[in-house]
């Protein structure tokens, strides 16, 4: 007979199960104690915006331990002196989706070195989201492969569905039963339309394939996930943090009677791809906070230890604390920027 399956298929590789890795590095009470409060602090500035906002800032993606620990304190730091006000999240990326080539993060390809592997990669990033917790940071991440939540879900506070997935019927069903408030980006064009549809997709009840704890390919039943809101993040056809984009997007909402606030991406196509504007599009968004917008829930920021970024090349060494993908806002901006909307609210 001849082969018509797996055609292309090299080889395939056991992985540890959801179970094996949750065994070998445990939620400890703590823990679950952080990320089951601050969920619930999210889901409250979902629906009353005007009390208080969040801020999802952080690297573009993880890459280096000490780095991201030594990011987490600051912002650890931070956090108590503008509790009052705000909810700082950090930004905890460990997928990166690819319109064609490059480095797909930490946990594809920890090594940095194209030897993916995978294994490791869970390793690594359960092991940093629990030193990042118990630092006493909640974690925000984007899921992008349909089983990774089984294996890191647990330990994240707040989570999106990127701009390329945002129309993915899989992607707004495993939103559907994820346990955390979920932000859907709009679509790389700017159209906001798709991500209001997977809102209110994700709220109804689904059945689907995925996998359990243990590794069995199951039929998972969900309930609907509350807590989908919109995250504004700009488009080919340019940015939309300004408010006039937003009193449209409160409209889109409001006709949709989905009643969550929304979160503006500063990064992205709202600057340009310019990490630098990113203060431009934040200091924008205090200024409709400030004259009365209670719509805007919370802001997302692309920081790190050192501004800019920096690529993998053979043979040098990286510099510490600087991104490895998108372009960040380096410490000291971010935290002029936070201590700003503090002082604003």
């Amino acid at each position: 007979m001849e082969l018509t399956d797996n055609l292309n298929i090299k080889q395939f590789k056991p992985l540890l199960t959801p179970a094996q890795l949750k065994e070998e590095l445990p939620q400890t009470d703590q823990e679950s104690v952080l990320v089951a409060g601050t969920r619930r602090q999210v889901a409250d500035i979902l629906t009353n915006p005007s009390d208080r906002r969040m801020v999802i800032v952080g690297p573009c993606s993880l890459h280096d331990r000490d780095a991201s620990l030594k990011y987490a304190e600051k912002l650890r730091h931070l956090q108590d002196n503008v509790g009052p006000k705000l909810l700082l999240i950090m930004r905890a990326y460990f997928e990166k989706p690819r319109t064609t080539l490059g480095w797909k993060g930490m946990l594809y390809d920890p090594g940095l070195d194209g030897s993916y592997n995978i294994e490791q990669g869970f390793r690594m990033a359960r092991g940093l989201m629990r030193e990042i917790g118990n630092i006493g940071l909640p974690i925000a991440t984007e899921f992008l492969d349909p089983i990774v939540p089984q294996y890191l879900a647990d330990m994240v506070t707040w989570a999106a569905i990127g701009a390329r997935t945002t129309e993915s019927q899989v992607h707004r069903q495993m939103a559907s039963g994820l346990s955390m408030p979920i932000g859907f980006k709009n679509s790389t064009d700017g159209n906001l339309a798709p991500a209001v549809d997977a809102i209110k997709a994700a709220r109804s009840p689904h059945s689907f394939m995925g996998i359990n704890r243990d590794g069995q390919v199951i039929i998972a039943e969900t309930c609907g996930n509350r807590y989908g809101h919109l995250v504004m993040r700009g488009g080919v056809n340019g940015p939309n943090y300004a408010s006039e984009y937003v009193a449209f997007a409160r409209i889109l909402l409001q006709k949709a009677q989905i009643d969550t606030g929304v979160v503006i991406d500063c990064s992205h196509a709202n600057s340009s791809k310019d990490h630098r504007r990113q203060r431009d599009v934040f200091e924008d968004i205090c200024k409709q906070i400030r004259e009365g917008d209670d719509w805007i829930a919370g802001i997302m920021l692309e920081s790190f230890l050192e501004e800019g970024s920096q690529t993998i090349q053979s043979g040098q060494s990286l510099r510490f604390g600087v991104s490895l993908t998108d372009k960040c806002l380096g410490w000291e901006d971010t935290e002029s920027l936070i201590r700003s909307l503090a002082v604003l609210l």
